[in-house]
């Protein structure tokens, strides 16, 4: 006979709180307009002046470019055809977590705002969708970008194939090799894909000639994808995951309909919980609730959580630097490890990024993103089986480290006596992850955290710019 099993029950509110269509928000957030310390202007690499429009347009499509410098407008227009795609996939669920509460024991209640539903199995959509219509709108061929875990080169072959375009995806060797069903997925729509560090490109060559062995990582990938676009002879544009302005404003959907929701419900935060690598998912669930505390209402705790060996908020410098280890890139001024910082191969492959988003750098240097933690893969593995056999669903590792936070804090809760309300970002499913799972459960991964040795060899990258800094 079967044992049976009691659940906690919902009582007065619902597991799943899913907004109407016609209630997804139609107009993204844009936090800078309303940050009080203006983050620092990217720079142009050659003349180290703030960079302007032409400056970008070669690399980016227009009406990104003009994004990622827009400070003055809170809100920009969702486009139709956008919106046609959102309506697919979108709202995502908001969850209220009653089985994970019940194993911990915890006074606490626990939400999640769930974007792992749709077929890339991440939140990478909701940007890609965005900047593959701008790229067809603006008469381009095709786009190139990077890829660390593979989630945002998903979907933004996903992107690429509705709307008619190219797609070349350098994906960064190590999760090229560990993920070869993301693969799988990217050829399935279309997409090309390359481990980086290539032969294909000048920077990819320099780098097997000066590492033969390297792994990759983000900023390598990503001057290769920059390479690519700016060689096509003006065919091509390149796109980003994170980590930019523009991505930050697609990516505040998240956090405006998780508000939305909650406001159903009569419910808002004590706390707010991201993982975090370039900064995408975190400063997209938080923008709206950062707009409380900018105004001056009340406002969430806000964690970000990020891979002990990849610790550029809890360990690197606020500086200007490169965003990609080929120096092609313009310098943004962030929490860094150094353009040329070389991560361990983690499973977090998505997290795998030697800086932070500028605004989330800002508003963290300001104590307004109030705390950074670091944590390692096992007890981030730890966190994410409590969490499936518990809740039911497969954290993505990238998510797993929200999770470790969130019972952490739940814990802290049930020693206090304290009922608060915690809302994380749950940013992808972990289906595709199952060989990390496996070393995790045979008790074969092992994690390197960089030694002060590592960082100070990364940080020596960090360009020095008297009177700029």
């Amino acid at each position: 006979m079967l044992e049976h099993k009691t659940f906690a029950q919902p009582g007065s509110d619902p597991y799943k709180i899913y907004l109407a269509e016609d209630e997804i928000p139609t107009a993204y957030y844009n936090v800078r307009a309303d940050m009080q310390t203006a983050h620092a202007p990217i720079l142009h690499p050659g003349t180290l002046q703030p960079v302007e429009l032409a400056d970008l347009e070669p690399v980016f499509c227009t009406e990104l470019a003009k994004q990622e410098l827009n400070t003055t407008d809170r809100f920009i227009d969702i486009p139709g055809s956008v919106m046609d795609f959102y309506r697919m996939y979108r709202p995502s669920p908001l969850v209220r977590a009653y089985c994970l509460e019940k194993a911990l024991g915890t006074p606490a209640k626990i939400y999640y705002k769930y974007e792992g539903g749709n077929t890339s199995g991440s939140h990478k959509l909701n940007s890609a969708i965005a900047q593959a219509f701008y790229a067809k709108e603006q008469g381009l061929a095709g786009i190139t970008t990077e890829t660390g875990a593979g989630q945002w080169g998903t979907a933004l072959s996903m992107a690429c194939v509705y709307f008619g375009l190219d797609l070349e995806v350098f994906m960064v060797k190590s999760s090229f090799e560990q993920k070869p069903y993301r693969k799988t997925i990217m050829q399935t729509y279309g997409a090309s894909i390359t481990a980086s560090p290539s032969d294909t490109t000048a920077v990819g060559r320099k780098m097997l000639e000066d590492y033969p062995n390297s792994v990759g990582s983000l900023g390598t990938a990503i001057s290769e994808a920059v390479e690519a676009a700016v060689s096509s002879g003006g065919t091509k544009r390149y796109t980003l995951g994170s980590v930019l302005n523009q991505v930050l404003i697609h990516q505040s959907i998240i956090g405006l309909e998780a508000k939305a929701a909650l406001a159903k419900l009569d419910v808002y935060p004590d706390v707010v919980i991201g993982c975090a690598g370039g900064g995408s998912n975190l400063g997209g669930l938080m923008a709206p609730f950062m707009a409380d505390r900018l105004a001056g209402r009340a406002a969430p705790y806000f964690i970000a959580v990020e891979p002990a060996s990849c610790p550029s908020l809890t360990r690197g410098r606020f500086a200007y630097d490169f965003c990609d280890t080929g120096m092609v890139t313009p310098l943004a001024k962030m929490y860094t490890l150094g353009h040329a910082f070389m991560p361990s191969p983690s499973h977090a492959g998505g997290l795998r990024y030697h800086g932070m988003s500028p605004i989330l750098s800002q508003l963290y240097h300001d104590g307004l993103l109030n705390e950074a933690r670091a944590v390692e893969q096992n007890e981030v593995f730890e966190a994410a089986l409590q969490f499936a056999r518990s809740e039911g669903t497969l954290p993505a590792p990238e998510s797993a480290h929200a999770i470790r936070a969130t019972i952490d804090e739940a814990l802290k809760c049930k020693e206090s006596g304290e009922e608060k309300t915690i809302l994380f970002g749950l940013t992808g499913n972990g289906l595709l992850d199952l060989s990390a799972y496996e070393q995790h459960l045979n008790g074969t991964m092992s994690d390197r955290i960089p030694t002060d040795e590592d960082l100070e060899r990364g940080f020596a990258t960090i360009p020095s710019l008297p009177g700029i800094q």
